[in-house]
């Protein structure tokens, strides 16, 4: 009796340092949350003062009447913003810039990141002069593309050495391709760097087992160094859209608030609209080039997920 009573003691005794032991953690565990959602709240804090709070106002002047009334009007705002022609050819540009800026920025910064890779002559001098707009100030590069294509500028004299006439790059249909070529000439760079990280992080054995069973550079290209570019390349792809959305800086400094109509861009229709103080129309128009993103992002989430599945299993 007195061995079996020592038994049971020795098991409680045990249970409650079990007991014990589990309350000090999940008391340690509870004092750990409770200094990181200190050290999180400034962040919180800033995130809803700065962004979800002025998007809840935007959303509440889209629904309004005028600021001053408040009447709720709901969906009426965003039909007067379809119905704009400022709007729909403001929309157009902004869709047709990204449509061809974007692709050209991601494909070409890649094929950049491959050849330099491949350490072909003066690769130093490529990447720094690629590298070289990030560090000069907008309005320096805008100067720059002020004396290139101004009237009197300088691929004017080539244009008319080489016997044609000369054009008003920044008042005519070519307008377009112009900030095409400033909006690549400053990401190409940045999106280069990029690719040449995701490149180098390649698992080299995979490489060499392509090379041992003949591959071609194009199949290893397409087949193993494209997968494994995946997540970059929709980062890649995400960025230069979101900046293809800021071009507006440029074709500001360029151009003032009233451009030629193939360089008049949402964010020229939204700054004119705050600048009459329209901010029921802004507000639609901020709201529906948001869901675009949205949906374009998504998507190509999607596109990501499916393509990059079998590199991350």
């Amino acid at each position: 009796m007195k061995a079996l009573k020592k038994s049971v003691k020795k098991e409680q005794n045990i249970s409650q340092k079990k007991a014990g032991k589990k309350r000090r953690i999940g008391k340690n565990m509870k004092k750990r949350k409770f200094i990181s959602g200190l050290y999180i709240t400034p962040s919180f804090l800033g995130v809803m003062l700065f962004f979800i709070l002025p998007f809840l106002v935007v959303i509440y002047y889209s629904m309004i009447d005028n600021p001053i009334s408040g009447d709720f009007v709901f969906f009426q705002n965003f039909v007067n913003v379809f119905k704009n022609a400022a709007f729909k050819r403001a929309a157009m540009n902004t869709l047709t810039f990204s449509a061809v800026a974007v692709p050209l920025a991601v494909v070409l910064s890649l094929l950049l990141a491959v050849m330099l890779d491949n350490k072909i002559p003066f690769r130093s001098q490529f990447r720094t002069f690629f590298l070289s707009p990030m560090m000069v100030p907008v309005a320096s590069i805008v100067l720059i593309w002020q004396v290139l294509f101004h009237y009197n500028g300088a691929v004017n004299d080539v244009v008319v050495a080489l016997g044609g006439g000369k054009i008003d790059w920044m008042k005519s249909a070519y307008s377009q391709i112009v900030i095409v070529i400033l909006f690549l000439w400053k990401n190409l760079g940045y999106n280069m760097i990029l690719f040449m990280a995701a490149l180098a992080s390649i698992p080299k054995d995979i490489l060499e087992v392509a090379k041992l069973e003949s591959a071609t550079p194009m199949q290893t290209f397409l087949h193993i160094k494209l997968r494994y570019l995946s997540s970059t390349l929709l980062f890649v792809t995400i960025m230069s859209l979101i900046n293809s959305f800021k071009v507006f800086r440029e074709i500001y400094l360029l151009t003032g608030s009233r451009p030629y109509d193939t360089l008049y861009m949402l964010q020229h229709f939204m700054n004119n609209m705050f600048v009459s103080l329209d901010y029921q129309k802004l507000s639609a128009a901020a709201i529906l080039m948001s869901l675009a993103m949205i949906v374009i992002i998504g998507i190509l989430f999607i596109v990501e997920n499916h393509f990059g599945k079998d590199v991350e299993g």
